[in-house]
């Protein structure tokens, strides 16, 4: 672009170097008259305004052109504003002018004269022949100029065109081309980004539907038939297409199970609350006839019978207690309400430890309680069925002479209450500690009577206590077991 546009600036540099050519010939065989030795600075010409500025139009109107302008050195008629004329004889600047914008003659000022002088002087010593050629050089006072110089007879006429209109046109075309990739870049970016949001909202839509999938509580009771992908997101012929159908398909399975799993979850409810009802009376019955028959024989039939009762009894008894904890866990996974009232648990944790005093008095039994009454809202007899089931527990499973404390503490910021049962015993089993909440779990695989355990103590201290919306926690190793329970 630079050199396309230097190479048109010579070319109206070379059309005005003929035409100062040719009005320099035309002026005089020889020449114009120039005074010889080194001249000093060109006389302003009074003619047209003051201050070294002759208002001359140097345009192709010669109307307008004062009479004898044409004969002056250098003053050349249709010269672009801007073009610069000097004449150079003995390396002596005799005349040197540039035509302004407005169309006046001004004088070139005095410090680019040296450089003039040795354009001049390079234009005749190069080669020994006259060069022809422009060169582009800074002149003091007026900027960057393409010079061209020319030998007619003994003088050297020197002229030049500012480079300003070049650097001027560049720096509005390399503008123009910034600004247009700038926009060619933005409206590119922004259509990008309107197709790639138009090409994934489809699977914004997919990633819309997982997330309303996993807020629904899929451990939680009965599960409803949950969100799908739309239809038309679903079509195998495109990626996310495949994406949609596969989840889609996923959920189906998923329901499924889930529906299975309640089914299955409801008909274990079913019957453990089915059995606990048909096995309270006939079992009622035989505690009735037991105690009945023992007050009714005969004296001489009394020791026998009374042993064989006393065994029916103390049966019937074990399984009542069987009954009525599963009736129990099944009214708390239907989540039946429990009663709510203030409850002390320090007057129940003396009660209850005491109570264990007297069951298991090889234990060491301890009581940590703080200065205050630790009062929470709940259910009296389950909290208290829960306590004795915690133990009950350190009891069986841990031999004579094992300490168990009992710590109780308010919860945090005064709210609830932390319980926490401790004893130095061996420890449990690590691969029962992970199971020791689910029902009918034991330490030993045999359903033996030895320890009177069927391994629902602790499943129904875990579900009174998420009753109460609290919760129960297991840290055991040996010489060290502690069971928290922490209420609301």
């Amino acid at each position: 672009m630079r050199s396309y546009l230097t190479q048109q600036l010579d070319d109206d540099l070379r059309s005005a170097g003929d035409r100062a050519r040719g009005q320099y010939v035309a002026g005089s065989d020889d020449g114009p008259a120039v005074p010889d030795g080194p001249p000093g600075p060109a006389a302003p010409d009074t003619s047209a305004g003051t201050g070294g500025e002759v208002c001359q139009f140097g345009r192709d109107d010669d109307d307008r052109r004062g009479d004898g302008d044409g004969d002056e050195p250098g003053r050349v008629p249709g010269q672009a504003a801007g073009t610069l004329s000097a004449s150079v004889r003995e390396g002596y600047v005799v005349f040197a002018e540039v035509i302004e914008e407005s169309g006046c003659y001004a004088e070139v000022p005095e410090s680019a004269y040296g450089t003039l002088s040795e354009v001049a002087s390079e234009r005749l010593f190069d080669d020994g022949g006259p060069r022809t050629d422009i060169e582009e050089v800074d002149l003091p006072g007026l900027g960057e100029y393409r010079l061209l110089t020319e030998q007619v007879g003994s003088t050297t006429l020197v002229n030049g065109l500012p480079t300003e209109s070049v650097d001027r046109t560049v720096v509005r075309v390399v503008v123009s081309e910034l600004v247009l990739i700038l926009l060619g870049v933005g409206v590119a970016g922004a259509l990008a980004v309107v197709l790639v949001r138009r090409q994934m909202r489809p699977l914004r839509q997919v990633a819309a539907t997982a997330h309303d999938v996993a807020a629904v509580p899929l451990s939680q009771g009965e599960v409803g038939a949950t969100a799908r992908v739309p239809e038309e997101l679903t079509d195998d012929r495109t990626e996310v297409g495949q994406v949609g159908s596969a989840l889609n398909t996923l959920l189906d399975h998923v329901e499924d199970a889930l529906r299975a799993r309640h089914a299955s979850e409801q008909q274990v409810r079913q019957f453990v609350a089915d059995a606990s009802h048909e096995l309270r009376t006939p079992l009622a019955t035989i505690k009735g006839y037991a105690e009945l028959t023992r007050r009714t024989t005969p004296e001489d039939e009394q020791a026998a019978l009374r042993q064989a009762m006393g065994k029916v009894e103390v049966e019937a008894e074990r399984m009542s207690s069987l009954v009525e904890d599963l009736l129990l866990l099944a009214r708390l996974d239907a989540g039946r309400p429990l009663e709510r009232r203030p409850v002390d648990l320090t007057r129940l944790v003396l009660e209850d430890v005491a109570d264990a005093r007297v069951l298991a008095p090889e234990h060491r039994w301890v009581i940590d309680l703080g200065e205050e009454p630790v009062v929470v809202e709940g259910d009296e007899q389950r909290l208290h069925q829960s306590l004795v089931n915690l133990l009950g527990n350190a009891r069986r499973h841990t031999p004579p002479g094992t300490t168990v404390t009992v710590r109780l503490t308010p919860g945090v910021a005064g709210h609830g209450a932390e319980l926490v049962v401790h004893d130095d015993g061996p420890g449990i089993d690590p691969a029962l500690a992970g199971r020791v909440f689910e029902r009918f779990a034991r330490g030993d695989a045999a359903r033996t009577r030895a320890s009177g355990s069927v391994g629902l103590g602790l499943s129904l201290v875990q579900a009174i206590v998420a009753a109460h919306r609290g919760e129960v926690s297991l840290d055991s190793r040996p010489g060290s077991t502690a069971f928290t329970v922490r209420l609301p």
